[in-house]
């Protein structure tokens, strides 16, 4: 008998059948091993979407005509637009770009349909929320083709008679399209990136390294000794979460000078705003690495648990790409998740400019998130001391 059919024959066919009971004894691996996996490939498929349909339009008609009527209904009744509003000045859509109300704006002048009956160009400025560099470009280029259907197919332009033949290319007018990317004219993509990617490091390192803080001390045993102190408690949590707040801290500080010096990326709002709201993403972090060690055993389950929370978390985020990208039926989830609402807070602060009249939703659903993980933290870690 040679060596290998000695081996194949006896010792390791069973050990392999060994090991494959111990797997299915194990259910926790078997969960790990099918749901993780499956869920963030239909959330990755799902959500890292570069296709973006249904930007909200705001408009301002000067015109009040039958052409201007039917370019916004071209305009709207596309898969890329939907109407987000009406203004009666440019000043009341800027206001509504920079409050996050619209995604994009369309001006018609005065002089529109005149224009176009006499055979002139006629232009219609188009106002884009060029924060993420993307999806402006993207959505330029639907406009671009809208409106050069709607020169192919004219319903309402028509030439008046003129005393004599007028040249082929003043038959009718055509209209052109001027666009301004507000807020980020070199559409650097960059700056939508980092801003996102700044919660989601903040919240994903602050779970992990609570967690991992938290389960050592089980594993040291250093948690029954706290409990033979005079300290109670809330004592102990509090001790256990400052100094890890503290950590975090830093690191904040150290994510906003790369964000300014490395990415260039304009602070041109109150950075107390987006420091308040990086802090409460560092307390959410904090509860959500707090939580997940109560209802694990080891570092290594922690670890599973974390890659099953923590993926979704960013994916559903708008860190790296936009949320109305998403499928209309997964973008009200995005609302309960505290990293859309704070680079909601950091690109609006920072390359925007607003202030905490337009970001106060946001801070109090961020707010409102922190409140919950950390109570639900500290009653679970109460509970595992009691």
């Amino acid at each position: 008998m040679t060596l290998l059919q000695r081996i194949f024959g006896t010792v390791l066919p069973a050990l392999v059948r060994k090991e494959f009971i111990q797997i299915r004894r194990d259910r926790r691996l078997a969960i790990s091993l099918v749901i993780p996996p499956t869920m963030q490939l239909l959330l990755f498929g799902f959500a890292l979407n570069a296709t973006v349909e249904n930007l909200n339009l705001g408009i301002v008609d000067f015109d009040h005509t039958p052409q201007s009527r039917d370019l916004i209904a071209n305009m709207t009744e596309s898969r890329s637009f939907r109407l987000g509003g009406t203004y009666t000045s440019d000043r009341q859509l800027g206001d509504a770009l920079a409050q996050g109300e619209i995604d994009a704006g369309l001006v018609i002048p005065a002089d529109f349909a005149r224009d176009l009956a006499r055979g002139r160009q006629s232009t219609v400025q188009f106002l884009l929320n060029a924060t993420n560099a993307n999806t402006a470009a993207i959505a330029q280029g639907y406009a671009q083709g809208v409106l050069r259907d709607w020169n192919l197919h004219p319903q309402f332009i028509t030439a008046p008679r003129p005393v004599q033949s007028p040249r082929p290319d003043q038959a009718r007018g055509r209209v052109l399209l001027r666009s301004a990317f507000l807020f980020n004219p070199g559409l650097v993509s960059a700056w939508f990136i980092v801003t996102g990617t700044f919660g989601v490091l903040l919240v994903l390192n602050g779970s992990l390294i609570a967690s991992s803080a938290m389960i050592k001390e089980r594993e040291k045993g250093t948690v029954e000794q706290l409990l033979m102190t005079p300290a109670s408690t809330t004592e102990i949590i509090i001790a256990k979460i400052a100094p890890l707040f503290a950590l975090l801290c830093g690191m904040i500080l150290l994510a906003a000078t790369i964000i300014k010096v490395v990415f260039d990326v304009p602070f041109r709002g109150n950075f107390l705003l987006v420091l308040v709201g990086a802090q409460l993403c560092v307390l959410c972090g904090i509860g959500i690495g707090t939580v997940i060690a109560t209802f694990t055993r080891s570092a290594q389950q922690a670890q599973l648990m974390a890659f099953f929370v923590n993926p979704p978390l960013a994916t559903l985020s708008g860190a790296l790409t936009p949320v109305e990208a998403m499928p209309h039926w997964l973008q009200p989830i995005t609302i309960i998740n505290p990293l859309r609402h704070f680079g909601i807070i950091a690109r609006s602060v920072l390359i925007k400019g607003v202030g905490l009249e337009t970001v106060w939703p946001n801070f109090l659903a961020l707010i409102i998130f922190t409140v919950i993980m950390l109570s639900f933290s500290v009653w679970r870690f109460r509970t595992q001391l009691g």
